[in-house]
């Protein structure tokens, strides 16, 4: 047998941390704007990340000065779920200690940018007095647990909110590092000596994502997660969960060893081990995944090297019982949560489109001063969807008239006016404060959908339900290769293009155009469309003529664009 391969930097780091303390508290009362590498890593399990202003590192690196450092803070909040005081704390918050803008996350959080490292501490334990935390929401374990968001007051959703808090709460870590370092805990005589039960002294390889949904609603794409957990019910009677494992869609460009995969359904659980199988999975991972590459780290990877049937063997072994199969599920669906819609329970909600997830006073559309005044003059209490959108939920019938003109006179776009193709579009934030991204994403996301809304308009398709995703990198934030167009950052002003997902998100996209200027993205989807409005068969969405179709056939159809660029 070979020897195996040595442990990255990074596993050798959280070994060597005392359970995540590392030298952060040094790091962070010295003067400057910077951390180290490692106080970076680390800082990761305590929900922040060091950034840079991208746009002016140039220039300043002329003049010799240091980068504009400051740091982005990610709340944890399982399913979106917020009060409409915790709303109102974080958003004074934004002004406070942040940019002046709050940004929903593809995973149903809360990402404050611009946040300098004197104002770090006083932010998070800030944040913690809302009764809100940031523990856990980036790092290798397990993060904010996403969930179908619909506010619907019935036993189905009830019951799925109460599975992602639950999960939340029993999968946070079990060192106090993050309430020392931030909340004043008195430190332990023992530093890094507690016991960490689920993770262990290294926690996970890699990030790990769970998300739980019911059937009827897959807005928040569960395939695409490590653990996609779908509840099924049999009229408000809970049966149990179908377990899939393996989603994920973080690739490297030019490595073929990395790519996007969708979630195998592997097996199935009763309503009362729900927490049980979850942490037999997390074990299977924490176990046997790779410690030595962090690019081939997640579940994903595992799988397909020892195959599924290894990975359902071990995991009965953590779980101390056999488990059945997956049982047969309903077909996943997406419906229309924005606008305005009935609870249930004599309260309505409205669903409030955010455009790339920024909630800001942009110009004429004053959305972050419509929405503070909303919560605070109605009493919502918003729910965060991971389509980046809104919620104002729990609004009773006489306010549906105010609520609407309080937004209206902010010039807050609605639901109504939107194309399909905005209402279902998605954008990570990209330049100029994502380190990773190798093209723009938020900042162009209005142009590029505007050009394909009018290559769709000129073949009557300005109506069809067609959903896009724009990332600045392949890592997948936006999740671009698990809907019907996706466009991923290859380099400065240049895309991938990506189609045949299904708007449902059971289905991969493929690689249509591995390298096409911005301003080629829509004539290049332009024939596609043309071809799509002629040929299409009964119901057939966009993304399912694209895969009828195949590679080669669309690409002859694109072949006068892939000739210019």
């Amino acid at each position: 047998m070979p020897p195996a391969p040595a442990p990255s930097g990074v596993e050798r780091l959280k070994e060597a941390s005392r359970f995540l303390r590392g030298e952060i508290a040094a790091e962070l009362a010295a003067p400057g704007r910077e951390v180290s590498e490692d106080a970076y890593n680390l800082l990761k399990f305590h929900g922040t990340y060091e950034q840079h202003d991208r746009d002016t590192a140039t220039e300043r690196k002329q003049r010799g000065e240091e980068k504009e450092f400051s740091f982005m803070v990610r709340v944890r909040m399982p399913g979106g779920m917020l009060t409409a005081g915790q709303y109102l704390a974080l958003d004074a918050l934004a002004d406070r200690y942040g940019n002046g803008t709050l940004r929903i996350t593809t995973r149903e959080g809360v990402q404050f940018h611009g946040v300098i490292k004197q104002d770090l501490k006083a932010s998070i334990a800030a944040i913690n007095q809302t009764l809100l935390t940031t523990q856990a929401a980036c790092g290798d374990v397990v993060r904010n647990v996403t969930a179908t968001p619909a506010p619907r007051r019935d036993a189905v959703h009830a019951r799925i909110r109460a599975d992602a808090a639950m999960l939340s709460a029993a999968l946070l870590p079990a060192s106090r590092a993050y309430h020392e370092l931030f909340l004043d805990e008195a430190a332990q005589a023992e530093l890094g000596t507690e016991p960490e039960p689920l993770y262990g002294p290294t926690y996970l390889p890699r990030k790990f994502k769970i998300g739980i949904a019911a059937p009827e609603d897959n807005s928040i794409d569960v395939l695409t997660n490590d653990l996609g957990i779908v509840a099924l019910f049999e009229g408000e009677r809970l049966v149990g969960y179908n377990f899939a494992l393996g989603g994920g869609l973080g690739m490297t460009h030019n490595r073929k060893d990395t790519y996007p995969r969708l979630a195998t359904p592997l097996c199935f659980v009763g309503p009362d081990d729900l927490r049980r199988g979850v942490e037999a999975v997390i074990a299977l991972q924490r176990d046997f995944g790779d410690r030595s590459d962090r690019r081939r780290a997640r579940l994903k990877y595992l799988l397909d090297e020892r195959g599924l049937d290894w990975a359902k063997a071990t995991l009965e072994g953590y779980f101390g019982a056999p488990l059945a199969p997956p049982r047969p599920q309903p077909s996943f669906e997406i419906p229309e949560i924005l606008g305005w819609h009935a609870q249930g329970d004599g309260k309505f909600w409205l669903g409030v489109p955010v455009p790339s997830g920024r909630i800001e006073d942009r110009g004429d559309c004053r959305l972050r001063s419509a929405l503070r005044a909303a919560v605070a003059r109605f009493g919502a209490d918003p729910v965060l969807t991971g389509q980046q959108d809104i919620l104002l939920t729990n609004l009773a019938p006489a306010d549906r008239g105010p609520v609407e003109a309080l937004l209206r006179d902010h010039g807050v776009v609605l639901a109504e006016t939107l194309t399909p193709l905005a209402r279902w579009s998605l954008a990570c934030p990209a330049l100029p404060t994502c380190g990773l991204a190798l093209a723009e994403a938020e900042r162009v996301h209005r142009p590029i959908v505007a050009a394909i809304e009018a290559a769709l308009a000129r073949v009557g398709l300005a109506g069809e339900r067609i959903s896009l995703r724009l990332t600045g990198c392949p890592n997948g934030c936006a999740r671009p290769y698990a809907g019907d167009i996706g466009i991923v950052g290859r380099m400065p002003g240049h895309y991938a293009l990506y189609v045949g997902g299904d708007f449902a998100g059971t289905r991969l996209s493929f690689k249509l155009h591995d390298k096409i200027a911005e301003a080629d993205l829509a004539p290049a989807l332009a024939p596609l469309f043309a071809a799509f409005a002629e040929q299409r068969c009964d119901d057939e969405g966009f993304g399912d003529f694209c895969t009828r179709l195949g590679t080669e056939a669309l690409r002859d159809l694109i072949a006068p664009v892939q000739d210019a660029a």
